[in-house]
């Protein structure tokens, strides 16, 4: 279930302090401070993704947010959070350090412990909230910026971004896979911006270093000599632990390989228009025009021409 509140929903005479009660009440308890005399504009929505709550801010009002030690002894649920700037640079305090966050990065905070994050301009932001127990946070990486450039953050950041957004659509077994893949890759970059990646459960590490192998695979199917060995090699992994960690996904490193360029294929193939086959063959790595064909139809039951003909319907994958 997922709640949704806008500002322009509430009575414009008891805006400020309906919205303050609002906020407190869902995301709190939490001392909200607005300029009584500042326009009120924003929206928050509020979800599930199996144990990890997901919320959507969205403002353009200047504000800031304070949780203060009254308040935690009032309420003091053993939460962390994150918070995901989208856009803007929304700005986090606690334990004397502080985080101006820019686009794309994300930084946690301990819920049990006084906080201010602050907004000087218009931000967008996802927040994650999550039982302490599901992540090792040495007490020095609260507030700390956790940037998207590289590393698990590279792959956590989007998907952070993506199940804040249609989190809603997923069913309760799908949430809760995603809420561990999310909470993996979360735990992956804590212990890279720690240097600690070691202290990872040997569970998460699989699953994140699986996820790095996979989104590498898909950015370089073009490549004709991308192969296991290449995969290993950029992972700094041995080509048997390789196929160790395909071992759970029921297939081996060279067929998942195939596999997805078969499917970029046949996803250009139910676009249409009038490249040659061999050409969108060899676009993907496929370049041996008489294997690709052999290779398609055994997989999807017809020839490439004839599924682009048929506009992406025939066929029945086996």
């Amino acid at each position: 279930m997922t709640l949704l509140i806008r500002t322009s929903d509430l009575p414009a005479k008891s805006r400020h302090d309906a919205w303050r009660g609002i906020v407190c009440d869902i995301l709190g308890p939490l001392d909200l401070r607005i300029d009584p005399d500042a326009p009120l504009r924003g929206e928050v929505e509020i979800g599930q993704l199996g144990p990890v709550g997901v919320g959507r801010i969205r403002t353009s009002t200047p504000h800031s947010i304070h949780r203060t030690q009254g308040l935690i002894h009032r309420d003091n649920p053993e939460l962390y959070r994150a918070v995901l700037a989208v856009s803007g640079s929304p700005r986090l305090a606690q334990d004397g350090r502080q985080a101006r966050l820019r686009q794309g990065e994300f930084a946690i905070y301990d819920f049990s412990r006084p906080y201010e994050l602050a907004y000087d301009a218009a931000v967008r932001l996802a927040v994650f909230s999550f039982p302490r127990e599901l992540l090792t946070l040495p007490a020095h990486l609260t507030a700390v910026p956790i940037s998207a450039e590289s590393g698990a953050a590279a792959l956590a950041v989007p998907l952070m971004r993506r199940v804040s957004t249609d989190h809603q659509t997923y069913q309760p077994g799908s949430a809760a896979r995603l809420s561990t893949v999310v909470m993996d890759l979360v735990g992956a970059a804590v212990a890279e911006r720690a240097e600690q990646e070691p202290a990872l459960p040997e569970d998460s590490r699989r699953r994140v270093l699986l996820l790095s192998v996979h989104a590498f695979i898909e950015q370089r199917l073009g490549e004709i000599d991308l192969d296991p060995a290449t995969v290993a090699a950029a992972h700094h992994i041995s080509v048997r632990y390789l196929h160790r960690l395909f071992e759970s996904e029921n297939t081996t490193v060279a067929a998942w390989i195939r596999l997805r360029r078969l499917e970029r294929c046949r996803a250009d193939l139910s676009a249409g228009g009038v490249r040659p086959v061999s050409e969108i063959a060899a676009r993907w790595g496929l370049p041996d025009s008489a294997h690709f064909s052999r290779l398609f139809r055994r997989t999807y039951g017809v020839p490439p021409a004839e599924y682009r003909r048929a506009g992406g319907r025939a066929g029945t994958v086996h």
